[in-house]
């Protein structure tokens, strides 16, 4: 049979002159095993890393439906879409090395299938499979990329391109949020932000950062001739039938432009409040607070808490067709149907205090405000609020009670203030353990006493195994503590009390952040290091917490 190479240089069957004989009139091989009406398997059962390249399984109409068995006499089972070609399964033969058992599926199940098998969670490793750095990683696409001359020379970009879809498609594959491309004189670095953390992942030649950060703006729609200034711009990608966003940042730097990408699975906005891991009382809190006709809701924490997935959750509750839901983003991370999406742009005047101003002419019940940054958002927040909407908003500070003190800082009457916030939502995110190769050791001391956890309790600590690639973490989980505005923490407002005395009485019998990572140690979901990485405040004393508790 003539083959052709995909991108990855695999061989795939040429498509067969219209003289061919009709499908079906071809004799299968004895080691194929046609059945018309095999029950397709669920997606639980799927392979989660196939060994067909995507390219050609969405093409030629067969999928690979069980993982690799060590046994070459097993059959593997394919699912054949209605209208494929059958001789193209010598080629799939040849390739998996194994008997093949077939089930014909419809056209439309067999997309679904394409689209669960292909996802980003597994699938991306298919993707990068394709484009030759599965198992290799990405060296051989960056020792593919010719010389600085011969690159800048040729009009053929396509080394650049292949490596900038292999770090992507990398990227989905070991659950990245954010490529860093820093040049330096002596080097072009590649980092990747997994589980919060950044690694090195690529070191390649300086010279090849003008070209490759010029595709990426191309890819962008941003500016290629302008150097000198930051830019911002987006690329829309469709990986296994699940889209995904990546949000693209310029910054020019002394040895060329930094670029930073950030991954956003658009399926994140589908996420409901059951699923972020609330413990009972902070969804609770959060739930009364949701049903409020009017007032405000605070969600704060640092950069990458999660603050946006939070409120995402709480809109997509809210969004039941009876309310008008309208936003105003810097930039817009995902887009929801139901909800009118309004991004911030500086360059036209277009301010958060300018959008907030503007939608509430537009008869809204629900308005979500990315982030108060100012004293007039602040107040037209308030405003609105207290003309019978319903605000949700996000402001960087530590901790809960932080986030009052933050808003009366920014110029906000406490009166005002205590009348209208109805609760306030602080959140953290840390590394959870591998569930593969943690093991039990006793907790270190300095780690004991900043937790209040007894000396010499057996904790869950790090190992490293291949499932976590050497890390010892898989994934995070969030920390969260919820303040709750009653009668006496209205009146404290109102009173300018400090901060100390609000996060006393709302954490009483409520568990502060510091309390909610102790727990998540003692469950062995984290390590005590990530729960003092993230709970250690130096403006707190044991004294100010019920059972000593130091957060």
């Amino acid at each position: 049979m003539p083959l052709r190479r995909d991108q990855a240089g695999a061989d795939l069957p040429l498509a067969v002159a219209s003289d061919r004989p009709a499908p079906h009139a071809v004799s299968l091989t004895p080691d194929v095993v046609l059945a018309d009406a095999l029950s397709v398997a669920s997606p639980a059962a799927l392979v989660s890393v196939p060994t067909i390249p995507y390219l050609f399984a969405r093409d030629a109409g067969f999928l690979l439906l069980d993982a690799e068995s060590g046994d070459a006499a097993q059959p593997a089972r394919l699912a054949m879409r209605d209208g494929a070609d059958p001789l193209e399964l010598l080629e799939l033969r040849r390739r998996i090395g194994r008997p093949l058992a077939i089930e014909r599926v419809d056209a439309p199940a067999f997309e679904r299938l394409l689209g669960e098998i292909y996802s980003v969670d597994g699938a991306a490793a298919a993707v990068a499979g394709d484009m030759g750095i599965a198992g290799d990683g990405l060296d051989p696409l960056a020792l593919g990329l010719p010389t600085a001359e011969d690159l800048l020379d040729s009009a053929d970009d396509a080394p650049a391109i292949r490596l900038i879809n292999g770090l992507i498609a990398e990227s989905l594959r070991q659950g990245v949020s954010d490529i860093h491309i820093e040049p330096y004189e002596q080097a072009l670095v590649v980092r990747m932000r997994i589980d919060g953390v950044l690694s090195e992942k690529l070191r390649m030649p300086p010279h090849v950062a003008p070209v490759l950060v010029s595709r990426i703006k191309v890819m962008a729609r941003l500016d290629i001739a302008e150097r000198r200034v930051p830019q911002d711009g987006r690329i829309g990608l469709s990986l296994g039938g699940k889209l995904v966003d990546v949000r693209v940042s310029t910054l020019p730097s002394r040895a060329g432009e930094r670029v930073v990408m950030r991954l956003l699975d658009k399926e994140n906005a589908g996420l409901d409040l059951a699923h972020l891991g609330l413990d009972g009382r902070t969804e609770a809190v959060l739930q009364r607070a949701l049903a409020e006709p009017n007032g405000i809701v605070l969600v704060t924490g640092p950069t990458g808490s999660g603050k946006t997935t939070t409120l995402y959750a709480a809109l997509r509750q809210l969004n039941d067709g009876a309310r008008n839901i309208l936003t105003v983003e810097d930039p817009v991370e995902y887009a929801v149907d139901g909800i009118g999406q309004t991004q911030v742009n500086p360059k036209v005047g277009l301010s958060f205090a300018a959008g907030l101003r503007a939608i509430l002419r537009q008869d809204p019940d629900v308005v979500m405000v990315g982030e108060i940054r100012d004293r007039e958002t602040a107040e037209i927040a308030v405003q609105a609020s207290l003309t019978g909407h319903l605000v949700l908003s996000t402001v960087h500070t530590n901790d809960a009670a932080g986030a009052i003190t933050r808003m009366r800082d920014m110029g906000v009457e406490p009166f005002l203030l205590a009348s209208t916030l109805r609760a306030v939502i602080a959140q953290r995110l840390v590394r959870r353990l591998c569930r593969s190769c943690r093991e039990a050791r006793p907790i270190e001391a300095a780690a004991a006493e900043m937790l209040g956890i007894a000396p010499g309790t057996v904790v869950q600590a790090v190992r490293g195994c291949g499932v976590c690639s050497q890390t010892g973490y898989a994934g995070r989980i969030g920390v969260f503590e919820a303040l709750r505005v009653d009668d006496k923490i209205r009146a404290m407002i109102h009173d300018n009390a400090n901060e100390a005395d609000m996060a006393a009485h709302a954490f009483r019998d409520a568990p502060s952040l510091a309390q909610a990572a102790r727990e998540l140690v003692l469950a062995g979901e984290t390590t005590p290091e990530e729960a003092v990485r993230i709970t250690r405040r130096e403006d707190r004393t044991a004294d100010e917490f019920p059972g000593g508790q130091v957060g």
